[in-house]
């Protein structure tokens, strides 16, 4: 499903990167003390109290500006408003209500999406009194915190959550959802076009093309894929018309209700930096990926190419040695309908679950032979492991001293998950985690009698 978008509004400097980033719990979003910091949006995947949604930082607000700075910031919130399903509008308390606020508040209502109306920079029960001035917005109910310090930030938050509206299933949920993805210009529309026989997606040699993520139900053979084209991801420095920054998030959002990514290069250029974030892009949520090698018809000696590509594959692409790597022409319709076959394979290896006692098997072997170590001065036990999910993979390794894991012994321990188990095409996630005292004798180590 889909998640809710959350975005926070409001004019420069009023402290919307700094309830960004607690909300999100890290500090992505830069906080400065002056305006005009936050030009981009910024967004992230958060969380509160079991609900998921995906919360936007814009740049300040300004109405009325002759600025280009402030008229690009405008713009960036205007299409973030268009975006949300949910808005926060964040003012700041220290200041009091000033007449672009007035005006972003008109501009929110005229929007008829939901409205949380916050107040920022009220720290406790001393500075309550500032709050009273913004109830000439005409507004029932207006949230005081303070997002540096979290006064007040839990309440909101609450509130929000019951905001959230109750996404259904997507569309054509039985069937997999295959996100295509990649920078502009390498095929993707045209890997579409070529599949189901029709100009279902613009095409041009101009990239930048598609701007909106689009869903075509595909049949082969008997079986049904949904296939979502997105906008080509450029690379930030080179993202610089609004509509395209829109395009990327889309492309993003398209991707974390996907299935199965695949990321199409372009076999001409090799493999750049771009590619490079963008397969990590899949990679971090978790998703099935299978790497396509389009325009493989414009290679001369292919050969010679395709042992090339695999070393640089080798070489750039080592956090995903997992995924599988084919050669396509979506001109020439060259082995296009294979990509369908190791669609599935991946796909089976995703929802792979391994018994627990399989598991352990391996697990003791490898743990016996290979001494993990130390963690300040003490031996790392590693007691079992168990799989407690699917989409990617994932499993949890009880140990004495979960701090004392490297994560260079979970690399060791997912290289012998996958020579024994495959789980080809996926991620695999591995988490330590310390055992429960209060465990059953069943999960401790059998005692030897005397």
């Amino acid at each position: 499903m889909s998640k809710p978008v959350i975005a926070i509004v409001g004019r420069p400097n009023v402290g919307k990167s700094t309830l960004f980033n607690r909300i999100i719990g890290r500090n992505l979003a830069i906080v400065e003390d002056k305006p005009g910091v936050t030009r981009d949006r910024n967004y992230a995947n958060a969380e509160w109290e079991g609900r998921h949604f995906l919360i936007i930082d814009t740049g300040g607000f300004e109405p009325e500006t002759d600025d280009p700075m402030y008229t690009k910031m405008r713009e960036q919130t205007t299409l973030a408003i268009e975006e949300a399903d949910i808005i926060v509008f964040l003012m700041d308390g220290q200041q009091g209500l000033l007449p672009a606020d007035i005006e972003v508040c008109q501009r929110l209502r005229a929007s008829g999406k939901p409205v949380l109306y916050a107040v920022n920079k009220v720290d406790g029960a001393r500075h309550e009194g500032l709050i009273l001035d913004f109830y000439r917005l005409g507004i029932d109910t207006l949230y005081p915190l303070s997002a540096q310090h979290g006064a007040g930030f839990s309440e909101l938050l609450d509130e929000l959550t019951k905001l959230l509206p109750v996404t259904g299933p997507e569309p054509d949920e039985d069937h997999p959802r295959i996100a295509i993805i990649g920078r502009p210009n390498v095929g993707k529309s045209s890997f579409i076009n070529a599949l189901i026989g029709e100009d279902r997606m613009i095409v041009s040699p101009v990239s930048g093309t598609t701007r909106d993520a689009v869903d075509s139900l595909y049949q082969y053979y008997g079986r049904k894929y949904v296939l979502v084209d997105t906008a080509g991801i450029r690379s930030r420095g080179r993202v610089t018309q609004g509509v395209e920054k829109y395009s990327v998030m889309r492309a993003i959002k398209s991707l974390d209700r996907a299935d199965v990514a695949l990321v199409l290069l372009d076999a001409v250029e090799g493999i750049t930096e771009q590619d490079e974030r963008i397969i990590g892009l899949a990679h971090e949520a978790g998703k099935a990926i299978i790497i396509i090698l389009n325009k493989w018809d414009l290679v001369a000696d292919k050969e010679e190419e395709y042992k090339r590509m695999m070393a640089q594959a080798e070489q750039k692409l080592k956090f995903v040695d997992y995924a599988p790597v084919l050669t396509m022409s979506a001109l020439t319709r060259q082995r296009i309908t294979k990509v369908f076959d190791e669609i599935d394979k991946v796909m089976l290896e995703a929802s792979k679950r391994v018994a627990t006692a399989d598991l352990n098997r391996v697990f003791e072997k490898l743990a016996a032979h290979h001494e993990p170590p130390l963690y300040r001065g003490k031996r790392v036990k590693y007691y079992y492991i168990t799989q407690v999910d699917i989409k990617p993979p994932t499993f949890v390794v009880f140990v004495n001293y979960p701090d004392g894991v490297h994560f260079s012994y979970l690399r060791f321990i997912e290289n012998n998950l996958r020579r024994a188990f495959g789980f080809l095409g996926t991620p695999v996630r591995i988490y330590p985690k310390r055992r429960r005292e209060e465990e059953t004798p069943r999960q401790r180590p059998a005692k030897r009698r005397k």
